[in-house]
């Protein structure tokens, strides 16, 4: 029989830092995460297989105790949304494939609708209030709130970067700034660290994209 205990050995890896310790997979899986908001950023292809690599290292992670680690607290939300990612990666890798020009851009950034503006903060509030009754009963980490907060807004962000809308940069920072308290009381340090340096990266990449549509105007305001 092959012995698969070195498999086993790379899963459960840790970092030792001081009297704490991080799991390996889940410094990793935030790599992997950090890598596809910069391809995000750029407006590649690559960065949706990257970011599906990254979601499911961190599917485990926040799996807990389903994984191995019985200390580890069960965040469903967190765990949930890197299968939402997945699904809503998928879609948006093939769209920007379809869409990528001859310089590699996958995506044209344009601003949303005052309309669409209007339904994603209500799907983002309402979403959350339905969604954490259900977090709670299925024992989700407290405040069950900032879970389905992270979960709702995490797709909204992802659904509106497939489309294109300069504004999904917003919606990660709206996610990060309940996401970052939540992972640190829950003990998921790298991730919380990771989020809060996201929330730099994300205001870098609101600018960027902002130039980007601002400039893919320019052609048809100009005077003929």
């Amino acid at each position: 029989m092959t012995d698969l205990s070195w498999i086993t050995g790379i899963f459960d890896a840790q970092i030792t830092i001081g009297s704490s310790s991080l799991l390996v997979r889940e410094v990793v899986g935030n790599l992997f995460g950090l890598a596809s908001a910069l391809g995000a950023m750029r407006r590649r292809v690559w960065a949706w297989p990257v970011g599906i690599l990254g979601n499911a290292l961190l599917f485990t992670v926040f799996m807990g105790s389903l994984f191995g680690d019985a200390h580890a607290a069960t965040l469903l939300g967190q765990a949930g949304r890197q299968l939402m990612f997945i699904a809503v990666s998928i879609y948006g890798w093939v769209r920007w494939r379809q869409a990528r020009d001859s310089e590699g851009f996958a995506v044209t950034p344009r601003w949303a609708s005052g309309r669409t503006r209007l339904v994603l903060i209500a799907t983002l509030i309402l979403g959350t209030l339905a969604l954490t009754p259900l977090f709670r009963v299925l024992g989700s980490f407290e405040p069950v709130w900032s879970d389905a907060w992270t979960f709702v807004g995490s797709m909204l962000a992802t659904w509106a970067m497939a489309k294109g809308l300069v504004e999904f940069w917003l919606i990660w920072v709206a996610v990060d700034a309940v996401g970052v308290p939540l992972l640190f009381s829950a003990g998921y340090y790298a991730t919380a660290f990771m989020y809060l340096f996201y929330g730099v990266f994300t205001l870098i990449g609101f600018f960027v994209w902002r130039k980007a549509e601002r400039d893919s105007r320019a052609p048809a305001e100009a005077p003929a």
